[in-house]
């Protein structure tokens, strides 16, 4: 993309409360776009201004419902068909991220699917935050910017001056994750392990490692039922921790979510908001990915390195 090219953004129906930070941070504000909607539910997004010759940035986070991502995909054609130079898709939370890998006979690889679909879109190039898996760049035939959300926990972390702070991955999978964490913050770790019997319902949580008059941080990359965290820290407490929090990007937060996090022994579970939260909870706090995502886009734009951006 050339620098020389007007910049503008825009951004889907779900995600523009996000949106609107992010271009309000970069120092610009969103462009006109509307969304015709027929009587049987279809629907027809379009840009009320000309995007020809220029660069657009699409934002739009694919949680569900799936016409999220299909807006996304639908805008991203309008962008090309009206002669955009390039057309970036910005989404901070990638939908069926967990559906990358077969792990059971004649599954779909949804992951895989939704990374072809908006190829054939014609995005020009993809912009995420924390996916489910790092393999996933893989996926995509063209370049990939893999946010995380560490400069931005990493200091609220600090802010806390815990006395005795262990990093906790709540499973296997999250070990990667937590073990990054914990060597930049010099403390200690510990990994959970853990049993499912189908998918969301966790049946078994041992801990490895020691937590007693500890206080533990899990980290992990989203947070959908809570049935994991609130498991491993109600175990963790049990175990004799003095505090444990729980740090995780995105909030699914589905089902029986907010009431398990209510009743569990979680101090605290911090976000960010690359998903709305659907209620309020005094046990949730949530930090915005808005000034990272703008100053990204920004080195993008001029064709700047981001490697300053990763911080663990």
């Amino acid at each position: 993309m050339a620098a020389n090219t007007p910049i503008k953004f825009f951004t889907g129906t779900a995600s523009r409360y996000l949106a609107e930070k992010i271009a309000k941070s970069f120092g610009g504000e969103l462009g006109r776009s509307s969304v015709t909607r027929f009587s049987d539910g279809e629907f027809q997004p379009a840009y009320d201004e000309s995007v020809r010759g220029a660069t657009v940035f699409i934002i739009q986070s694919t949680f569900p419902p799936t016409e999220n991502l299909f807006e996304l995909l639908m805008m991203i054609d309008a962008a090309k068909r009206a002669s955009a130079n390039k057309v970036v898709a910005v989404i901070p939370y990638f939908g069926f991220a967990r559906q990358d890998r077969k792990d059971r006979p004649r599954c779909s690889i949804g992951a895989k699917l939704v990374a072809n679909l908006l190829t054939a879109s014609g995005v020009d190039r993809v912009m995420t935050m924390d996916l489910h898996a790092d393999q996933l760049q893989g996926f995509f035939d063209v370049p990939v910017d893999h946010l995380y959300a560490s400069p931005i926990f990493v200091p609220y972390l600090r802010s806390l001056n815990l006395p005795k702070l262990v990093v906790a991955a709540p499973d296997m999978g999250g070990t990667k994750r937590a073990n990054a964490y914990s060597r930049f913050m010099n403390a200690e770790m510990a990994i959970g392990y853990k049993l499912r019997k189908k998918p969301n319902v966790v049946e078994e949580i041992k801990i490895i490692g020691d937590v007693a008059n500890k206080d533990v941080v899990i980290i992990d990359d989203m947070v959908d039922t809570a049935g994991t965290i609130t498991f491993a820290a109600d175990l963790m407490t049990d175990m004799g921790a003095n505090s444990v929090r729980a740090i995780c990007t995105h909030a699914v937060l589905s089902g029986p979510a907010y009431d398990r996090i209510e009743k569990s022994s979680l101090i605290e579970l911090v976000v960010t908001d690359t998903i709305p939260l659907h209620r309020q909870s005094d046990k949730i706090k949530m930090l915005s990915v808005a000034d990272t995502f703008a100053d990204v886009i920004e080195k993008v734009y001029n064709y700047q390195s981001i490697s300053s951006n990763f911080i663990v």
